[in-house]
């Protein structure tokens, strides 16, 4: 590199090796195509350049796998350099939280020597945030890893009963169940929001035989009446049953209510609205790694994908068992064919997502280049 003097400038301007006077035509800047500049608007709008960026610059294999994970709810789990289970999370987003360790963990720099200790990263991907809550608190209650603190955070099991009894109909939210009950569900407060939301729109509580004085006039000012119980009734239990029309339909009637609360500036009310519809869709998710029981035996479930083999415990009507091994095809045969069938999606997709972990950088790499148009 030498120095020239521009006559416009008061200070020398650099000459680059390859910008002398009366060399070739230099390639100093690139015209920005149509094909670049997609390329580039597709990257810049993935989050999964943050993770390659940060794997990266820390040198961490383990934080490139962020970039695998899905924007989906899920369990994850980290293993350190000997295969040792240092710590299991739950997230309603698997990337981003994943992500967050290797970035400001802010009130959370209490795991900082856990996270330089990661050497792989887990995870399986769930339904719902509902269903990961509940296979985290059964995994952790199973066994403790050394850097979580309490098994399975502080939300309590709860179970809601339908009562369609002709003096106090209605709907309890209760710690131990009954033949009946639907459940179980995880939070406490989740669950007794949601049923301030069916009793909202599906008065049952109000539809009591022989009311008298104020509980008649509330009955009356509600729409409701003993001849509507067993309405009611049916379709407080759809809700709760999952009948997706049922779900709709009560979801649609708590978002109008909640736009008009807002719209005539009552925002309390609003928020408590929202609450509600927030509770409704969590009882209302799809969560199938704890149940009754009676509904739930005992099984072994797997998933084979990409030599990975991926297995499940289920016992007591909890899936409380997890575990993951290179396997041939062939070998897995046997154990694919022992599964139960109603498993076989959950399992295939762990398997799958298990596959990817075991090599990020190829997977990132993959997704880069069908990104190039």
């Amino acid at each position: 590199m030498h120095r020239r003097t521009d006559r416009r400038a008061r200070f020398p301007v650099p000459i680059f090796h390859n910008e002398r006077p009366g060399s070739p035509a230099p390639l100093r800047y690139q015209p920005l195509t149509a094909g670049t500049r997609s390329r580039w608007a597709r990257i810049v709008g993935s989050p999964d350049v943050d993770a390659a960026i940060i794997a990266a610059s820390t040198g961490i294999p383990a934080a490139s796998t962020a970039a695998v994970l899905p924007l989906a709810p899920g369990v994850y789990r980290f293993r350190d350099q000997a295969g040792r289970v240092l710590y299991i999370g739950r997230a309603v987003s698997l990337r981003r939280r994943v992500r967050s360790y290797w970035g400001d963990l802010g009130d959370r720099t209490h795991l900082a020597p856990m996270v330089a200790r990661i050497a792989q990263v887990e995870a399986v991907p769930c339904d719902s945030a509902h269903e990961a809550a509940w296979l985290e608190r059964n995994l952790l209650e199973r066994r403790l890893p050394p850097w979580n603190r309490s098994p399975g955070g502080q939300e309590s099991a709860v179970w809601i009963r339908l009562s369609t009894t002709p003096r106090a109909p209605g709907l309890t939210v209760v710690r131990r169940p009954a033949p009946g009950d639907f459940g179980p569900y995880l939070g406490g407060q989740k669950a007794r929001d949601a049923v301030s939301g069916l009793n909202r729109v599906l008065p049952l509580g109000h539809a009591a035989d022989h009311r008298a004085g104020t509980g008649r006039e509330l009955a009356r000012v509600r729409g409701a009446a003993p001849a509507e119980r067993a309405g009611l009734a049916r379709g407080i239990a759809a809700v709760l049953s999952r009948d997706q029309a049922a779900v709709a339909a009560l979801r649609a009637e708590l978002t109008a209510r909640r736009d008009a609360a807002a719209a005539a500036l009552a925002f309390e009310f609003a928020a408590k609205l929202q609450a509600e519809l927030e509770a409704v869709d969590w009882v209302t998710a799809e969560q199938k790694v704890t149940r009754d029981q009676r509904e739930q035996p005992d099984a072994d479930v797997h998933g084979w994908a990409g030599g990975v083999l991926v297995g499940f415990e289920i016992r007591g009507g909890r899936l409380s068992g997890w575990r993951q091994r290179p396997c041939t095809a062939a070998a897995a045969r046997r154990y694919l064919d022992r599964s139960a069938p109603g498993w076989a999606g959950f399992a295939r997709r762990s398997a799958e997502l298990a596959a990817r972990l075991r090599s990020p950088q190829a997977e990132l790499a993959a997704r880069l280049r069908t990104s190039t148009p």
